[in-house]
């Protein structure tokens, strides 16, 4: 018999762990290969974790609700033969190589993590936590005052990350009489809830409850500066009125306009590639490919970015396949972690509910976000070689987002007025 270590995958460059939501298998159940062991959340998407082969379930080493780093071994599975599945020799073999000892190592720290700190009838602590009051001396009184977050009132990582802010925050106080007993310092509480008789209390989902966090640490990381521009887009108005029907015939999809914009904002990245970077600490990763984000409305109202990869090479037939399938397919919740990583800028539709502009909050480690406006028709004043007139146009707001810690502001105008004149240059006579 060999032993496989079941590991969490990674999720993308920017997914470094994921909570364990359930397990769909228990210890002793067959398990195929492809077939789900459990199921997993990240601050972008939720997933299943299947086995690479056939074996039994044998031994689970994080329980629900743990936070699990990537490439973490979080199940055994037994599997007849050797194959070529990563293996752990049993103990009785002293010849084993360290990397056959892992889950063994990760077993045993586990254990002598949890002696100081221990779980009980009205509060359980996973492994993650009990690490953490171990390495920073946080007695179990101490950590059996702490308010929880998490599901039935568990102590997350957060809660323990803002308790020991909190802890270090506090000015220290002078020594106490040797003859007196220390003081146990009081745990932050929670600010009680008030509420009318009326009033509904409504518990944030776990996704809402992420990208809050996330939209609050972007506005404290990142110098937010916002240009806006004004694009007339009539002829592609009257060039998807013409052209809708046919397209729908002859490829079965329903061509928008989310397509037409990537199309230009794409164009757009390709020549300025300054807004196609990340920032990490002093360092500006330039990316080679323009992988678009598209922010998308969940079903529970919460919001997700599905990314379009290589997005100037795709013309307007198979960028519109693209947002068809992502946006479907974020509606359904059937995303893959693949779908939602690799975004080097996003573009959101904010007309979609009828703003004509708005100001987004970048998506970091991306420098900016672009915001759709509604399309109004409106009257305007147009130019033409006889003189001027007053004509009905249809014309839409672009509103720019981007980092003033290496996007100036003669780049991020240039990069809005870029998409403006790509879209107003619309060539009325293209064909499909």
């Amino acid at each position: 018999m060999a032993r496989f270590e079941l590991k969490l995958p990674k999720m993308g460059e920017s997914v470094a762990e994921a909570t364990i939501t359930s397990w769909l298998k228990e210890v002793g159940d067959t398990i195929e290969a492809d077939e789900a062991v459990l199921e997993i959340a990240t601050d972008k998407v939720d997933s299943e974790v299947p086995s690479e082969v056939d074996g039994v379930l044998v031994e689970k080493l994080f329980n629900v609700d743990d936070v699990v780093q990537v490439g973490q071994t979080i199940a055994i599975i037994e599997t007849k033969g050797e194959g070529s599945a990563t293996t752990v020799t049993p103990n009785n073999n002293t010849e084993a190589p360290a990397q056959a000892k892992e889950v063994e190592q990760t077993v045993t720290s586990a254990q002598e993590t949890a002696a100081p700190i221990a779980s009980n009838e009205d509060r359980f602590y996973s492994p993650l936590v009990k690490n953490m009051a171990k390495q920073e001396g946080i007695s179990q009184s101490e950590l059996d005052a702490i308010t929880g977050t998490g599901k039935e009132g568990r102590v997350t990582k957060n809660d323990m990350i803002s308790y020991l802010e909190n802890k270090d925050s506090k000015p220290v106080q002078a020594a106490a009489p040797a003859a007196s007993a220390p003081k146990q310092a009081p745990a932050k509480q929670a600010a009680p809830v008030v509420v009318s008789g009326e009033d509904e209390i409504i518990e944030m989902t776990r996704m809402g409850k992420l990208v809050a966090h996330h939209m609050v640490e972007s506005v404290q990381k990142s110098a937010h500066v916002q240009s806006f521009i004004e694009a007339d887009v009539t002829t592609i108005w009257n060039w998807r009125k013409k052209v809708k029907d046919n397209f729908m015939k002859r490829e079965g999809e329903n061509l928008t306009f989310t397509p037409i914009f990537m199309e230009a904002i794409a164009k757009a990245l390709r020549d300025f590639p300054m807004m196609n970077i990340s920032l990490q600490g002093d360092q500006i990763i330039k990316k080679k490919n323009i992988n678009l984000g598209m922010a998308a409305a969940l079903p529970s109202g919460d919001l997700i970015v599905p990314v379009i990869k290589n997005a100037d090479q795709l013309n307007l037939v198979g960028m519109t396949k693209q947002v068809n399938d992502l946006a479907r397919r974020a509606r359904e919740n059937k995303l893959k972690p693949d779908d939602i990583q690799g975004g080097t800028y996003t573009v959101t539709n904010v007309g979609t509910f009828g703003s004509i502009m708005g100001t987004p909050i970048i998506n970091q480690p991306q420098v900016g976000i672009l915001a759709l406006g509604a399309i109004r028709k409106v009257p305007a004043v147009i130019e033409t070689p006889d003189g001027d007139f007053i004509g009905i146009r249809y014309k839409m707001f672009l509103s720019h987002s981007y980092d003033h810690r290496v996007v100036n502001g003669a780049l991020g105008g240039q990069f809005v007025k870029a998409v403006k004149d790509y879209l107003e240059a619309w060539d009325s006579k293209r064909e499909m």
